[in-house]
Parts: structure tokens; sequence; C-alpha cells
């Protein structure tokens, strides 16, 4: 048995990808790095290549640890929808939360152009790729359980269009002088749906 594989040694590593995962969702890739990570685990600098091949191993686990995360919670959400009341505001507010995450207390719009950024950047990591491809499909079939649900059942074609046009008016919105994309895509979704 190795160091690693010790319940002290998976608590340590746990530790390292659950840091890894807050710097990632509050400033992005870059923010990962072995000596942020390891300070923010409270943790020695050495432990991240201890418990790690590589920095690029680490952000995977981080990623999936966040990805799982937020799926789980998404289940959570869909879960309680069987006692919450239905409809057309209900569901928006739904769909949002699994498309953009919980809305932030302060700033919102800052948390959603951290998300955007960490999907785009993760295209240029193609190592994540097969990560964020198991974890986007698993987003899709959970709004797809999401509009089944509601009774308001699509069909695949139909969630990407509302994916993409979530996307945009989240796009257009950040780049305003005074952004407020969830409103936006808010908008653009309800309108969709109507």
């Amino acid at each position: 048995m190795t160091t690693a594989s010790t319940p002290k040694g998976e608590r340590r590593k746990h530790a390292l990808v659950e840091a890894a995962a807050a710097l990632l969702i509050e400033g992005g890739f870059d923010a990962v790095r072995h000596r942020s990570v390891a300070e923010r685990a409270g943790l020695p600098l050495a432990s991240t290549t201890y418990y790690f091949e590589s920095l690029d191993d680490l952000i995977v686990e981080a990623l999936e640890f966040h990805g799982r995360q937020e799926l789980a919670r998404g289940r959570e959400l869909l879960n309680a929808l069987a006692t919450s009341p239905k409809g057309l505001e209900a569901l928006v507010e739904l769909v949002l939360d699994q498309l953009l995450g919980p809305k932030a207390r302060d700033n919102d719009a800052q948390a959603i152009l951290l998300r955007y950024e960490r999907l785009i950047a993760t295209a240029r990591r193609p190592y994540l790729r097969p990560l964020t491809l198991e974890l986007g499909g698993e987003l899709r079939s959970l709004l797809m359980d999401t509009f089944a649900k509601s009774a308001a059942g699509i069909d695949e074609a139909r969630l990407e269009q509302l994916i993409a046009l979530v996307d945009g008016a989240v796009v257009n919105a950040l780049i305003e002088v005074d952004p407020d994309p969830r409103s936006a895509a808010r908008r653009m979704l309800r309108e969709a749906l109507a």
C-alpha cells in the first residue's frame, strides 16, 4: 500500500482536488498552479506532485469533481420539481440554474463570465475533451429529464437550439457595459418556450 492510497493520503489528495476546483471556478485555468493549490489546501507544495503526475492531471480531476458536483445539484433541483409548482417560470429558472450554475450573491455576471471562460479554455486543452464531452452529455440528459418532468418534452435538436440561444444571450450580455447575462438569457429562453 502506498502512502497515496491510505485514508490520510486519500484525504490529502481530495483536499488538493477541492482546492484546485475552487481556484478553477474563481480564476480559471491560470489560477490553478502547484503553489496556489497547495496553499489553498493547506498542504506542502510537494504534495501536488506527489499525488498527481502533472498539473494537467490535477486539473482533470478538479474539473471532474466540479462537474459532478454541478450535475448532482442539478439532479437535486430536478427531484425537488415534483413538489414545486410547475410552469414556464419554474422551468426557465431550473434550466438557467443547470446551464449557468447557481445565482451568485454579489457578482453573478463575473461568475458567469468565469464559467464561459472556463468552457472556452477547455477547448484549447485536448486532454480535457473526453471529460468535457462526457459531462456535457450528462448535462443534456439532465436537461431532457427536466423538460420531460415539466411536461414540456422536447427533442435533442430543440434542446441544442435552446442551449445555443442561452449561450448567445449570455455572450451578448457579457460584452455590455453593465451586463446582466442571467436576465438576458431568462428573457430569451422565456420567449422561446412561450
